[in-house]
């Protein structure tokens, strides 16, 4: 079984020109270890959530021509997939990895969870500003935060309701990033503890209905 590490030579996968080219990188170098560091993460992550949880590494089945700059295996409660829930991703790209909670923009019902999060946000917002290095990032593609929870006002953090709604590519992106130089000198029990470590801290927001 492929080690659930990524070094030096994986991050450099993103500087490879041609979809073809990043595309066979990515199958035979970073997706094995996604799927052994997800299937690691699974039960501690269920543990966290009391929900069942599924393992998805990204396929980017859609793409056919751009290849992608980043990488990931999400981790939800439906055995189907995980876009129209709420969830957890460890995503890699050139530059960093990236530990997240998201509700991406194909959530069955963000209107919804927008409105648990608006109601809740005064009383897990002082919770999740006191963990360090969480951040807000723009997009869930982004290499860097847009900015840290710690220097948002409770005021900030309930708006959080009102952008995921206001586009149809509105989302919440919740997290901590380690640079690609930091991360790649780590081991698999590294990579698990500082996974879990911000999955735990965000599980709240994980468990909103």
């Amino acid at each position: 079984m492929p080690s659930g590490a990524f070094g030096a030579a994986d991050f450099k996968v993103f500087d490879v020109n041609g979809f073809q080219a990043r595309m066979s990188q990515i199958r035979e170098r970073i997706r094995p270890k996604l799927e052994t560091l997800g299937h690691s993460l699974g039960p501690a992550i269920q543990r966290t959530t009391g929900d069942e949880t599924f393992v998805h590494v990204a396929k980017h089945a859609r793409r056919t021509v751009n290849p992608p700059d980043d990488t990931w295996v999400a981790f939800a409660a439906d055995p189907r997939g995980y876009k129209k829930h709420a969830h957890f991703k460890v995503a890699l790209s050139r530059h960093c990895v990236r530990f997240l909670f998201e509700v991406g923009p194909e959530h069955a019902d963000k209107k919804r969870w927008g409105a648990a999060w608006k109601k809740s946000a005064r009383n897990i917002g002082p919770v999740l500003r006191r963990v360090k290095g969480l951040a807000w990032f723009k997009n869930e593609h982004d290499e860097t935060p847009t900015a840290a929870l710690g220097d948002l006002t409770p005021d900030d953090l309930a708006g959080f309701a009102d952008h995921i709604v206001r586009t149809r590519d509105g989302q919440l992106v919740l997290g901590r990033a380690f640079a690609a130089e930091e991360a790649a000198r780590w081991t698999e029990a590294q990579y698990r503890t500082a996974a879990l470590e911000t999955f735990r801290a965000l599980a709240p927001l994980y468990r909103l209905r």
